[in-house]
């Protein structure tokens, strides 16, 4: 079975967002994994608080560009590039489907 990386974000709202993510079988440092992930989410929220206001979608775009050029950097032919990207976004995503999300509740006890 494949390691799973815990990892938890909070929404600028206050959501908490809780994944399971799957870690690809060659993955060599979940660790390194969660820090880039860390990075990459504060570099995007850093921005947008720059920015004002930005569609979601926009956003998303954005990131799906930066995941097609980091495939095309890799040293190795694109098609192998595209269909280790197109299996890792498609799993990142599948786990984002099963998140669990915790919106702190309203109202009172």
């Amino acid at each position: 079975m494949a390691q799973q990386l815990p990892y938890d974000v909070t929404t600028a709202t206050g959501e908490k967002i809780a994944f399971e993510f799957p870690l690809h079988e060659e993955t060599q440092s979940p660790v390194r994994v969660s820090q880039l992930l860390t990075a990459v989410l504060a570099a995007v929220d850093r921005e947008l608080r720059v920015l004002g206001n930005t569609a979601n979608g926009d956003v998303m775009q954005a990131l799906a560009m930066a995941l097609a050029a980091r495939t095309a950097m890799l040293h190795a032919p694109y098609a192998e590039g595209k269909n280790l990207a197109t299996g890792l976004a498609t799993t990142a995503l599948a786990a984002a489907e099963r998140c669990e999300r915790d919106d702190g509740g309203a109202g009172h006890a």
